[in-house]
C-alpha cells in the first residue's frame, strides 16, 4: 500500500499506515502496491503521473469527501477503482448543520454582536418544512437529528431512492417547485459543474422572506453575491455558512458585517475527528480490498463524487 505525504502531513501519514496494517495491508513503495492513499492536498497531475508510472495501481483512497478539483482533471478516466470520505464525517457536519439552523432561527448572531440588552423573539425548528439538498451521509444524519423537532423534510437528491426519515425524497427538477414552500434550506450535497451556484438570485427569490439558509457543503453552490443581495433586500431572513466563496472569506466582505449571517470557519467537524474516521475508512477498505469485498465510498467517475 502506496502512502504518498507532504511534509505537513507527517502526523496524518502515521495514523494512516497503523490503519493500512490493521486492514492486513502493508506500506510498500508504489512499484509495488496495488492500492494507494493519497493524502497530497489536491495536485492530481502528480496523481495521474503517478499512476501512469505504476499501473499495477488499481484502487485510490482520497481523504476528503469532496474531490471536485479531481474530478474536473480527468485523473478519473484511468482504469482504476477511487474511493473518497464521503459519509464518513457525516456526523460532526450534521449537527453542525443543526446548530447553524438555531443560531439562524433564533439570532443568535444578532445578539452577539449587540452590546446590550438586546430581547428578539426567536422562532422554533418544531414543525419547520426543511429542504435539503443533497441525500448523502450529511443529509441523512441531518434528517435523523431532526425527528425530535417533528419537521417536514423534503430531500432532493439525484438518486431516485427515498432516504429514510424524510417526508419526500425528490429529483433535483423539482427544486423550484418545493423552494416556495421552504422555511430551512439546507445545502449539504457533492459540488461538480451542475451544482455550482445551484442557489442563486433565481432560487433565493423563490424562498419566502422568513426562509434561512444553511450551507456545509462547499460556499460554490451559494452565488455569494446573489446572496448578499438576497439579505440585504430582506427576500431571506438568515444565513448560516460553515463554507463560503470565496474561501477564506476576505476581511472586510458585506457577509462578516451583517448581523443576520452567522460564519464558521469551515471548522463543521475537527481535525482529531477526521483523522479517526478516515483511518477507519482507510482499515475497512484495505480489508475488503483483500477479502474482495465492495469498497465504501466508490467515486462515481461520472457524477464526480
Amino acid at each position: 500500500m502506496g502512502v504518498p505525504t507532504s511534509p505537513d502531513l507527517g502526523s496524518l501519514r502515521s495514523r494512516v499506515v497503523e490503519a493500512v496494517i490493521r486492514g492486513g495491508g502493508a506500506e510498500v513503495p508504489p512499484g509495488e502496491a496495488n492500492g494507494l492513499v493519497w493524502l497530497v492536498p489536491g495536485e492530481p497531475e502528480r496523481l495521474a503521473a503517478l499512476l501512469d508510472e505504476h499501473p499495477g495501481i488499481g484502487w485510490v483512497q482520497f481523504p476528503w469527501a469532496g474531490v471536485e478539483r479531481f474530478a474536473t482533471s480527468g485523473v478519473f478516466r484511468r482504469p482504476v477503482t477511487f474511493t473518497c470520505a464521503k459519509g464518513s464525517f457525516a456526523g460532526q457536519v450534521s449537527e453542525h448543520a443543526l446548530m447553524l439552523t438555531l443560531a439562524c432561527l433564533r439570532s443568535v448572531s444578532l445578539q452577539a454582536r449587540t452590546p446590550r440588552w438586546c430581547s428578539v423573539d426567536p422562532r422554533s425548528l418544531h414543525g419547520l418544512r426543511v429542504t435539503v439538498l443533497g441525500g448523502g451521509g450529511i443529509a441523512t444524519e441531518l434528517v435523523r437529528l431532526l425527528r425530535p423537532f417533528e419537521c417536514r423534510v423534503t430531500v432532493i437528491r439525484r438518486q431516485a431512492e427515498k432516504l429514510e426519515g424524510a417526508e419526500e425524497t425528490l429529483p433535483p427538477t423539482a427544486l423550484h417547485a418545493v423552494l416556495p414552500e421552504t422555511d430551512v434550506l439546507v445545502v449539504a450535497l457533492a459540488l461538480t459543474p451542475e451544482t455550482r451556484h445551484v442557489v442563486g438570485a433565481t432560487e433565493l427569490a423563490l424562498l419566502p422572506a422568513h426562509a434561512v439558509l444553511v450551507n456545509v457543503a462547499r460556499g460554490a453552490h451559494v452565488d455569494t453575491g446573489a446572496l448578499v443581495e438576497a439579505l440585504r433586500d430582506g427576500k431571506i431572513s438568515a444565513a448560516g455558512l460553515d463554507v463560503t466563496d470565496p474561501e477564506p472569506l476576505p476581511e472586510g466582505h458585506p457577509l462578516w458585517s451583517d448581523p443576520r449571517v452567522l460564519v464558521t470557519s469551515h471548522c463543521a467537524d475537527s481535525a482529531e475527528y477526521v483523522t479517526r474516521m478516515l483511518c477507519e475508512r482507510v482499515e475497512r477498505n484495505v480489508r475488503n480490498l483483500r477479502t474482495g469485498h465492495p469498497l465504501e465510498g466508490i467515486i462515481d467517475p461520472v457524477a464526480g463524487y
